[in-house]
């Protein structure tokens, strides 16, 4: 599988994500998503559509914010 990516706008922000076959990791701004979600029910959050699909090892997500507040 190649590379899959999508791109979202919202007034001066701006979201690019990156998804690949891997091994599950996801990473925000070139570090681990726990950082920026750090209680264990936003991580939850996170993860949910994933294991819902039985897919959340199969994957590696990179996702790239800039702008917002």
């Amino acid at each position: 599988m190649e590379v899959v990516n999508a791109l979202g706008r919202r007034k001066s922000a701006v979201a690019r994500i990156f998804v690949s076959e891997g091994t599950g990791k996801i990473t925000v701004n070139k570090e681990d998503f726990t950082k920026y979600f750090p209680s264990g029910i936003l991580q939850y959050k996170v993860k949910q559509p994933l294991n819902t699909l039985n897919v959340a090892e199969k994957y590696d997500i990179k996702v790239n914010l800039k702008g917002g507040g």
